[in-house]
């Protein structure tokens, strides 16, 4: 399992996303100036958690992505594994190759190998919801910005009004008249 900065911001929209709960579909846009994300870059992992479905999307004004299922029910290796790209060689195919081109990488590869399946062990045992569970805990809080959703009546201003002239000719009667 590969960590990245592609990881961590999966994690960090998914939290973000956890977060907002019931709160409807939540926008790249709004999750890209909060965490300070472009969001084309959201959009390409958001894409990859939509397949792996994790999230899924709603088209149109107010739309946005809500997570898919309970947030219980997802784990950070879920969310990891589903942006990062697998590795095209398996792990004995990698010791194969690595003892051929005469490294000593094969020599580790056990450590390595169990490194990984450890921490593969770990994720899967940290939830989304714990996750921002303990965000809440820590007292942080997500503005949801109010829906845009529906048609609403401006309210009317009142007028103003002047007894200031409108007008060049208006100033220079009102300035005439008072000699």
């Amino acid at each position: 399992m590969r960590l990245s900065t592609k990881s961590r911001f999966a994690v960090t929209a998914m939290i973000d996303i956890a977060l907002q709960g019931n709160a409807g579909p939540i926008s790249l846009a709004d999750i890209g100036l909060r965490h300070k994300i472009s969001v084309s870059y959201l959009e390409q992992l958001f894409s990859k958690l939509r397949q792996h479905r994790l999230v899924e999307s709603t088209r149109g004004p107010g739309g946005g992505y809500s997570l898919s299922r309970a947030s219980e029910s997802i784990s950070v290796a879920d969310i990891i594994a589903a942006v990062e790209a697998p590795s095209d060689l398996s792990g004995k195919e990698e010791t194969r190759l690595a003892r051929q081109e005469g490294s000593g990488e094969w020599m580790t590869q056990e450590l390595w190998a169990a490194l990984n399946a450890k921490m593969v062990e770990h994720m899967q045992s940290i939830s989304l919801r714990h996750l921002a569970s303990e965000q809440r805990a820590k007292g942080v809080k997500i503005e949801a910005k109010p829906s845009k959703r529906g048609v609403y009546a401006v309210p009317k201003s009142k007028p103003v009004y002047s007894t200031v002239p409108n007008s060049v000719f208006a100033l220079g009667g009102s300035l005439m008249g008072s000699h």
